[in-house]
C-alpha cells in the first residue's frame, strides 16, 4: 500500500485524494491501534476521541465519515464542529481524550483537505504510529455490536474554553494597542477577535466570514496585501495574519511591513531568555530559518538547533531537549509552556504583550533580525524523491562554493505538495534569484518525470 501519511498527516485533493472512504478507514484503523496499544483510560468504558474541522466545505463530509468510523470502531466522540487546531490539540489534553482528529488542510487552497490525528495529551502521532494505522487499512477486523458501539454528541462551548485558556498565559492586557486580525476566513474567525478584544485590545477584524469555500483566498498568512493595507488605514500598531487552521501567524507592523516566523520567533525568545524561562538559552528552528535569524539569536548570546522542515521535527528536538520555544520562518511558533503544538492565537498574544511591556513598536522589535536576502522556488512536475541526484549534488555544491559563507542553499521536496522547493539565501535578491533560478533548471532537468 502506498504511503499515505505526510509529514503533517494527510492531505490532498478533497473527494478525489482525501476522500470519505479514506476517512472512514483512516479512524477506523486509529481506533483499532489505540485500542491494541492500551492507550485508553481504564476508567473508561470506551475510549474518547475529540473530532474538530476548519470552514472548508468539504470538512463537513469528512468529519462525518471520521466520526462513523471512530464511533463504528467503539469510541466515544466528541465533536468540536469549527475549532483552530490548537484548540483541538488543547481540548485533547483537558479532556484528557485518548485521541484527537484534526480536519484540515491548513494554509493549503479550499478545494484541498486533511486529517491529522493526535495522541493522548495533544501531541501529534510519531512516525511507528501512523505506520500501524497505514498497515491495518482496509484489513478485516470484529467490529464492535450492540452497546460496545461509541456514542457521538457535540461539544458545548470548544471555542470559549480554548479562548480562556490562551487568556490564561498572559501577564498583562494589551489595552492602548489597536490590532488588525486577518483569520484568513478561516477556523479562528470566531477565537481570533475573541481572544484579543478580551486580552483588552482595540481590533479590526478582516477575513473572517467563512462561507465553506473563501478559506484562505486572497487573505490570511499566505496573503498579507489586504492586512497590509488595512493597517495602514487603519492607522493600527501591528496587523497578525493567520491561516486557515490557525496554527501559524505571521505579523505586520505599523507601517505595513511584514514580520516573519524567524522575527516572531527572535521576538519571543529574547523575551523568555530576560525572564530567565528559555531553557538552556535554546530555540528550535528549522534548515529554512533564515541565516539572519542564526546571527541575530547568536549574537545575543543565545543558540539555534536546527532541524528537519516540519513542526513535528522542531516538536520533537523540544520534547527531547525539554526546550521551550521552537518554530519555523513560516509562521509556526510552538511555546510548549502553553501548548502541544504550533498556535497563532497564541503567537499574536504573546508578541503583542512583549509590545506593551517594552514600550516599543512591533518594527523596532522585529529588527533584532537582519534578513538576508531569501528566493525560493517551487519546481513542479518533478520526481520530489530523487533530489539526491548526484549531477544535482555537485551543482548545489559549486553554487555553496561560490557564495563562500555569505549565504545558503537549501533544496527540500514538499512534504504535502508535489514539488521541489530551491531556497537560496544570499548578500543581494539578484545573486539569490539567479543562483535559485540556474539551481530550478537544474532540478527540472535531471528530475523530469517520465
Amino acid at each position: 500500500m502506498p504511503k499515505v501519511f505526510g509529514t503533517d498527516g494527510v492531505r490532498g485533493l478533497a473527494n478525489r485524494e482525501v476522500t470519505a472512504e479514506l476517512a472512514l478507514d483512516l479512524s477506523v484503523a486509529a481506533a483499532r491501534v489505540i485500542l491494541d496499544r492500551g492507550d485508553v483510560r481504564p476508567s473508561r468504558e470506551r475510549p474518547l476521541a475529540v473530532v474538530g474541522r476548519d470552514p472548508r466545505i468539504s470538512g463537513q463530509i469528512l468529519e462525518h465519515a471520521v466520526v462513523a468510523g471512530l464511533a463504528s470502531a467503539g469510541v466515544d466522540v466528541l465533536r468540536l464542529r469549527v475549532v483552530p487546531t490548537p484548540g483541538v490539540a488543547f481540548l485533547t489534553e483537558a479532556l484528557d481524550a485518548d485521541l484527537g482528529v484534526v480536519i484540515s488542510a491548513s494554509h493549503n487552497p479550499m478545494p484541498d483537505n486533511g486529517i491529522k490525528f493526535l495522541a493522548r495529551g495533544g501531541h501529534k502521532l510519531d512516525d511507528a504510529v501512523e505506520a500501524q494505522i497505514e498497515e491495518l487499512l482496509g484489513s478485516s477486523w470484529d467490529a464492535p455490536i450492540g452497546a460496545d458501539v461509541g456514542r457521538v454528541r457535540p461539544y458545548e462551548r470548544p471555542v470559549e474554553e480554548y479562548v480562556d485558556h490562551l487568556l490564561s498565559t498572559l501577564d498583562r492586557p494589551l489595552a492602548g494597542l489597536k490590532v488588525v486580525v486577518d483569520c484568513a476566513n478561516g477556523a479562528a474567525s470566531e477565537a481570533a477577535p475573541m481572544a484579543l478584544r478580551a486580552a483588552g485590545a482595540d481590533v479590526v477584524v478582516i477575513g473572517a466570514e467563512p462561507d465553506g469555500l473563501n478559506i484562505n483566498e486572497g487573505c490570511g498568512s499566505t496573503f498579507l496585501a489586504p492586512l497590509q493595507a488595512a493597517v495602514v488605514a487603519h492607522g493600527a500598531d501591528a496587523g497578525i495574519a493567520l491561516d486557515g487552521d490557525a496554527d501559524r501567524c505571521l505579523a505586520v507592523d505599523h507601517e505595513g511591513n511584514d514580520v516573519d516566523g524567524d522575527q516572531l520567533l527572535a521576538i519571543l525568545a529574547l523575551d523568555l531568555s530576560e525572564a530567565g524561562n528559555l531553557v538552556d538559552e535554546t530555540v528550535v528552528a528549522t534548515v529554512m530559518s533564515n541565516l539572519g535569524f542564526v546571527q541575530a539569536i547568536e549574537a545575543a548570546g543565545l543558540r539555534v538547533r536546527q532541524t528537519r522542515v516540519g513542526d513535528r521535527y522542531v516538536l520533537e528536538e523540544m520534547r527531547a531537549g525539554g526546550f521551550v520555544l521552537g518554530g519555523e520562518q513560516s509562521g509556526h511558533v510552538i511555546m510548549s509552556q502553553y501548548a502541544t503544538t504550533g498556535d497563532g492565537i497564541l503567537t499574536a498574544l504573546h508578541v503583542l504583550q512583549r509590545m506593551v511591556a517594552t514600550g516599543k513598536d512591533l518594527q523596532s522589535l522585529a529588527s533584532v533580525v537582519t534578513r538576508l536576502p531569501q528566493v525560493l522556488v517551487n519546481v513542479t512536475g518533478v520526481d520530489k524523491d530523487r533530489t539526491d541526484d548526484p549531477v544535482l549534488a555537485e551543482a548545489v555544491a559549486a553554487e555553496e562554493r561560490a557564495l563562500a559563507g555569505r549565504g545558503r542553499v537549501l533544496l527540500r521536496p514538499s512534504g504535502t505538495e508535489p514539488l521541489v522547493r530551491v531556497m537560496v539565501e544570499a548578500p543581494t535578491d539578484d545573486t539569490a534569484r539567479e543562483v535559485a533560478d540556474r539551481l530550478a533548471d537544474v532540478v527540472r532537468e535531471r528530475l523530469a518525470l517520465p
